[in-house]
């Protein structure tokens, strides 16, 4: 018996060699497909059974991947991004809200370097809509083109977009959840000091302080959207 398996283990690392020098041989560019088991197998004189051991081997390093029913490909298989859509649905509140607590501090820290008086101004009155926000709805567009100002300060085409992506999963996922029973806004809602403590550090290039602010003002936003009954029966 030991024989047979010593046997069957060389057969495997015999079809395994054959197939790495076959691959160095074509040297193909990644993703192309490879034949099919069958007409490989002919084509190395090996066994079906040794050729899928040997490929299996070879996906394990990631030199190959397989997709079931299309076939063998050269190279590490594809990194699927899920599209905003998919995200919605497979996202939660709680996911979004460490994600902005991820990202947002450092694009308030990078608005404090970049922000010129024309930035500025634009999020002075995006908080001044806030606060004349008649509805919840009204203060919601005016908060998030205040957060969007900031990213658009940051100078950064790629953060821009970052911050516009994740904007679209918030706004599908947690939008309306912090509204409370009231009509509008309270005079003390907290992020209206929040705000303030935010844009004044990017006003004096303040870049820990505009980070920190940010993060404070996240994790309040965080605390209440927590406390939403929509969110505690998930």
């Amino acid at each position: 018996m030991a024989d047979d398996t010593q046997e069957i283990d060389e057969g495997n690392g015999a079809t395994l060699v054959q197939l790495r020098a076959w691959l160095t041989r074509h040297n193909f560019p990644p993703d192309t497909r490879l034949p099919a088991e069958r007409e490989l197998s002919e084509q190395l004189g090996v066994s079906r059974a040794d050729l899928r051991k040997a490929l299996a081997t070879l996906e394990a390093e990631g030199q190959l991947w397989r997709h079931v029913g299309k076939g063998t490909f050269t190279g590490s298989r594809a990194i699927e991004v899920l599209s905003l859509a998919e995200i919605d649905r497979e996202t939660n509140p709680a996911e979004v809200m460490r994600t902005r607590l991820l990202i947002e501090p450092i694009i308030a820290r990078e608005a404090a370097l970049n922000a010129t008086s024309r930035h500025v101004e634009a999020m002075h009155r995006c908080i001044q809509r806030t606060h004349r926000a008649g509805t919840w709805r009204q203060y919601e567009a005016a908060d998030n083109e205040f957060h969007r100002c900031i990213a658009e300060a940051t100078d950064n085409r790629l953060l821009l977009a970052l911050f516009d992506a994740l904007n679209a999963v918030r706004r599908a996922v947690v939008w309306g959840l912090l509204r409370s029973s009231s009509d509008r806004p309270p005079q003390d809602h907290h992020s209206f000091a929040e705000h303030d403590q935010i844009i004044a550090a990017i006003e004096q290039r303040d870049l820990d302080g505009a980070s920190r602010a940010m993060y404070q003002h996240l994790r309040q936003v965080e605390r209440h959207l927590m406390e939403a009954p929509e969110v505690r029966s998930r």
